[in-house]
């Protein structure tokens, strides 16, 4: 209980405070960023003198002080959203349902619901700082037929009103679209103002490009749709239509360049503020944290590299420590030093068999992962039988063990849940048929339920992604008839069925009654004709390249591993007194040589060596999707960098003929 108490302190000092320090920079933003939306708004390129001293009044106005604390009450709940939405492992739908299923999902309509209200809060402010005719939402007016003096709805503040909660949902919108919530760490290490600096040019552009694409996407809605608010908020308020005014929501009234132009600063002014409280959310979580690798006191022991290598809890910790793994075995003599330090008493390893274990228990994780969805690839989806996979995995484990030494790679599974996101496998929390999701998730054994639905959805194996690969014409094979039992166990390998196990036909009891038969022709009829509706194939087609990112989304934890063991075990080859690494070098060289085969071979696959294509400016993180070719070129990195290394010693090493082989050729760089 203790150390459980010691850990979420330490968990909650790192990340919390790390969320807090990223919003209070947010907020002591705002007023530059409101002095320059001031200037904006107020600008005057004929009277530079009374635009001047006009921002500077009101800057100073009672309106503008309560507008920045409104701002600082945004700040805080965006921030507070980035702390609760952010993830290390972005979520990759596999079709268009799932991403259909996603942006319905209660807790993401939460989510647009508030940022919708935050977005007329932020452009309520805009309309109170521009002044003028955009101030409030009624105005005096004089009606054509008495005469009378009376208040009507100012159609300018309502406008501005609407295009906030607009972009709002836009945000939340795009949120989940491009993975706005995925933090990535950068490949390069940089302070934090070097990084905000550097940034910096990058999120203003952004905010313009994305307000200006919703102010265009808002007026052509408000021209379609801008009525039906209108008046419904006028007999709610009991707000009279002038009706010597030119209405909004027709092409005249949207051609004023005015309005056109304060729209757009104001949205900006409302992305910025959105993207600079997500821009320093990302380089405070992702700054490089230093663990101790062995504890002085035994009540710091949790917080030690080691301890928190095996974190099963929060993700994030586990990701710094890696990290921490990287950063030290490239540039830290003396934290090298420690690693490969024995225990007094007793004379363990204890620091590098725990770091090892940990990093091949990553790497032997994605190797099976790998082979997984390869299997379910190569057999066309049909789920392999429990002794083939059990064979399969016991041969993969025997190649790593090696007789003497510490069976290190043969780790079954990952402690953590470092896996992909929900969307991608069965066996994971939250699935694709778990209550969440249900609804937008089809029943394969509905009466709906087309058989290209069901390949679509379909019966695989639970450990391959999307559970509905993209087959291709060259590897997809023709299932087995099922009245051709012979014919299935030759292609398999396996004699013939006897006729003693051949099953009888069912009694005549058994037959199905006119009703049940007639309701199964109604059900085929249905699938039928389900099948062949284009908006129904369009939902649940697979994404080509989805399969191959969601395999990969993790991947950051394990090229972090890669650099630190590879970096350890050629400083090992000149810093290591004791010989700690020669005890598990073989079981590190197999494990790394399964991985690049399975490698290798998941790049044949279709879909799989395909570039990404390139978006335009958006805070939306798309790293992950170039982690697999990143992956691939650190894995051959750190196979190069220990063949060079050690050179001809590793004709020594104990390993298999096969994995000799393959690590002649990078011993010749030819690979």
């Amino acid at each position: 209980m203790f150390s459980l108490k010691q850990n979420s302190w330490f968990i909650r000092k790192v990340v919390i405070w790390r969320a807090v320090a990223s919003i209070a920079w947010s907020v002591l933003l705002l007023p530059v960023t409101t002095a320059v939306f001031v200037l904006l708004s107020r600008f005057s390129l004929f009277h530079p003198i009374q635009w001047i001293s006009d921002c500077t009044s009101l800057l100073a106005a009672s309106s503008t002080i309560f507008s920045l604390v409104v701002l600082c009450g945004v700040v805080l709940i965006t921030g507070f959203f980035n702390l609760e939405f952010y993830t290390l492992v972005p979520s990759i739908p596999c079709s268009r349902m799932a991403l259909l299923g996603t942006v319905l999902h209660p807790r993401q309509c939460v989510h647009s619901l508030v940022y919708c209200t935050m977005g007329m809060l932020v452009m309520w402010c805009a309309s109170v700082t521009i002044g003028g005719r955009y101030s409030t939402l009624g105005t005096t007016c004089r009606q054509s037929e008495s005469g009378e003096v009376v208040t009507c709805l100012n159609e300018y503040h309502l406008f501005i009103l609407l295009a906030g909660a607009f972009m709002g949902y836009s945000h939340s919108f795009l949120g989940v679209v491009q993975n706005m919530y995925y933090v990535s760490f950068q490949p390069i290490q940089q302070y934090k103002y070097p990084r905000f600096k550097g940034c910096l040019p990058m999120v203003v552009k952004c905010s313009v490009i994305q307000a200006l694409y919703s102010a265009r996407n808002f007026a052509a809605f408000y021209f379609f749709f801008g009525y039906a608010p209108k008046t419904w908020i006028s007999s709610t308020l009991n707000l009279q239509i002038d009706s010597s005014l030119q209405p909004l929501d027709s092409l005249t009234g949207l051609l004023d360049l005015s309005l056109l132009y304060h729209l757009s600063i104001s949205g900006t002014f409302l992305y910025l503020t959105w993207y600079l409280t997500v821009l320093l959310f990302r380089i405070y979580v992702t700054e490089a944290y230093s663990f101790p690798v062995q504890s002085t006191f035994t009540e710091d022991a949790e917080q030690s590299l080691p301890k928190v290598l095996a974190e099963k809890n929060t993700l994030v910790m586990k990701f710094l420590a890696l990290q921490d793994l990287a950063l030290l075995s490239q540039h830290s003599l003396s934290r090298r030093l420690e690693v490969f330090s024995l225990s007094q008493p007793g004379g363990h390893a204890h620091n590098w068999n725990a770091i090892s274990r940990e990093c091949l228990s990553l790497l032997s994780e994605l190797t099976q992962r790998l082979v997984a969805h390869q299997d379910a690839v190569a057999s066309n989806g049909r789920v392999k039988s429990q002794s083939a996979s059990s064979d399969t995995r016991s041969a993969s484990s025997s190649s790593s063990v090696v007789s003497g030494t510490e069976d290190i790679a043969e780790t079954p599974r990952l402690s953590v849940p470092l896996r992909t996101p929900g969307s991608v496998f069965k066996s994971s929390v939250g699935g694709a048929n778990s209550a969440l999701t249900a609804p937008f998730t089809p029943d394969v054994d509905s009466p709906f339920s087309s058989p290209a639905i069901r390949r679509l959805v379909g019966q695989q194996d639970p450990q391959s992604p999307c559970f509905g690969t993209v087959q291709s014409p060259h590897i997809m094979r023709r299932g087995p008839k099922p009245w051709s039992a012979s014919t299935e166990s030759q292609s398999s390998g396996s004699p013939p069925a006897s006729p003693a196990t051949v099953p009888s036909p069912p009694a005549a009891s058994q037959k199905p009654s006119f009703l049940a038969q007639w309701l199964q022709n109604r059900r085929e009829q249905v699938k039928s004709f389900l099948a062949k509706r284009v908006l129904i194939m369009y939902l649940f087609n697979k994404l080509p390249e989805a399969s191959s990112q969601a395999l990969f989304a993790d991947s950051q934890a394990h090229i972090w591993a890669l650099q630190g063991l590879s970096h350890l075990v050629a400083a090992s080859f000149s810093e290591d007194q004791f010989g700690v690494v020669q005890t598990t070098l073989p079981n590190i060289l197999s494990c790394l040589v399964v991985l690049l085969e399975a490698v290798d071979r998941h790049f044949k696959l279709p879909h799989a060596s395909s570039k990404p294509v390139r978006t335009i400016c958006s805070m939306g993180d798309s790293t992950y999707k170039t982690l697999r070719f990143l992956l691939r070129a650190v894995l051959k990195t750190t196979i190069y960098k220990i063949t060079t290394t050690f050179g001809e010693h590793l004709n020594a090493v104990n390993i298999s003929t096969e994995h000799r082989k393959r690590l002649q050729q990078f011993l010749e760089f030819k690979d």
